[in-house]
């Protein structure tokens, strides 16, 4: 089994302490489209909104990796959290005051897009270093199992308690739930980190370093493009489930719920399967990896060819699962090759084609699901990706096998 990263509890601490800040981001974020919603009645305001919590992580992540590898990593997650408990606040006390506008929730959603983008390689950089290194990979594992259970769970408390004390309670909760992680991160100790020098060169050269290392590093590259077309295709596809399930199916807002249930469902099952399988070995992608991302493309077309209801919540559930399967096996293989001060710049890339894949694809299946229908934007372009993948790895195999 892959929990080897447990036996720390410096580890144990933190996945207990990050379970409270993750439910809180998950939880402020419906909070905030539900805001937007309520304020004006526009879907163009909860997608503005939506837009400006992301789009900073785009553009800014990869200037915050250097950041973070010039930085001690542990001061550096405790601005960035702090940041983001205070924001939280702020917004609980304009709401509570009732001097909420949409031009503040705006204002409110680029301040957390630029934390959040700062988030992602400071997360990334201090994980790994909880433990010793050869539990690495354990710990990427146990991080995705707890992202995807908040993932799950946030939305669904924040909706209920919005309906149960109403928005302004609920920003108070999100708030306090900030505090115990807090807590946690001040007190965690880090191994010393592995320095290679680079971190310390001129910012925009050290970008460049971080950059080339990914470029130069086969296994990262390797990681890096399947993780990026998985994306585009399959999570850009899982974006854009309102459409199926009312515009296909006409299930309505209930359906649309049970769907992201089970893809949910389908993301948990996915980390815990991870972390059933041996450790992963360093420098390379394991066969089960490919496997799972040859799969993951094909449940995109079985997606698009589903003609009843029952069968589209299957396969949407096997997507989910074979993509958080292959995210966590892809960020794994990079961390595996990564020195410590490498760790920042190299994962805040990965977030970038993460993040940036999924709305591209999302995008991309919109337009293409206007001109031609949804199912057949689905059967096109999983289709289409399955022999990209499917022939990249036929030419890996041919030049120096599985």
């Amino acid at each position: 089994m892959n929990l080897g990263a447990l036996k720390s509890s410096n580890f144990r601490a933190y996945v207990a302490g990050s379970a409270f800040g993750l439910l809180a981001i998950w939880m402020q974020r419906i909070t905030v489209g539900w805001l937007a919603w309520d304020m004006t009645g526009s879907a163009t305001l909860v997608g503005a909104v939506a837009f400006f919590m992301f789009a900073p992580s785009i553009v800014l992540s990869p200037l915050f990796g250097v950041w973070v590898d010039r930085m001690n990593v542990k001061r550096a997650v405790l601005v960035v959290q702090t940041l983001n408990a205070a924001l939280s606040a702020a917004l609980w006390l304009a709401v509570a005051a009732d001097v909420a506008t949409p031009f503040l929730l705006m204002c409110f959603s680029v301040l957390l897009g630029v934390v959040m983008a700062a988030n992602h390689p400071v997360r990334m950089a201090l994980t790994p270093r909880l433990v010793r290194r050869e539990f690495v990979g354990s710990v990427v594992t146990i991080v995705a199992i707890n992202f995807n259970i908040a993932r799950m769970i946030g939305p669904a408390v924040g909706g209920v308690l919005i309906a149960q004390i109403g928005v302004a309670h609920t920003l108070l909760v999100q708030w306090l739930l900030f505090l115990p992680y807090l807590l946690v991160l001040s007190r965690l100790t880090l191994r010393p980190r592995r320095d290679t020098g680079s971190a310390q060169e001129p910012f925009f050269k050290a970008l460049a370093t971080g950059v080339r290392f990914v470029w130069q590093t086969l296994p990262v590259r390797e990681a890096m493009f399947v993780a990026g077309v998985l994306a585009v295709v399959a999570r850009g596809a899982l974006e854009i489930l309102p459409p199926l399930a009312d515009g296909v199916f006409n299930r309505g807002a209930s359906g649309l719920g049970l769907l992201m249930s089970v893809t949910g469902v389908g993301a948990i099952l996915g980390g815990f399967s991870q972390a059933l399988l041996p450790p992963q070995e360093p420098g390379r992608l394991p066969l089960s990896t490919r496997l799972a991302i040859v799969i993951g493309l094909v449940m995109v077309v079985a997606l698009g060819a589903a003609q009843t209801w029952e069968l589209a919540l299957v396969v949407a559930a096997a997507m989910s699962f074979v993509t958080t399967v292959t995210a966590i096996s892809t960020q794994t293989a990079i961390q595996l090759d990564l020195e410590d001060d490498m760790r920042g710049r190299v994962m805040s890339l990965w977030a970038v084609i993460a993040a940036g894949g999924s709305a591209l694809g999302a995008g991309m299946m919109g337009i293409l699901a206007d001109a031609i229908g949804l199912q057949k934007a689905l059967i096109f372009t999983g289709s289409f990706s399955t022999v990209l993948v499917g022939g990249y790895f036929a030419l890996v195999w041919v030049r120096r096998g599985l």
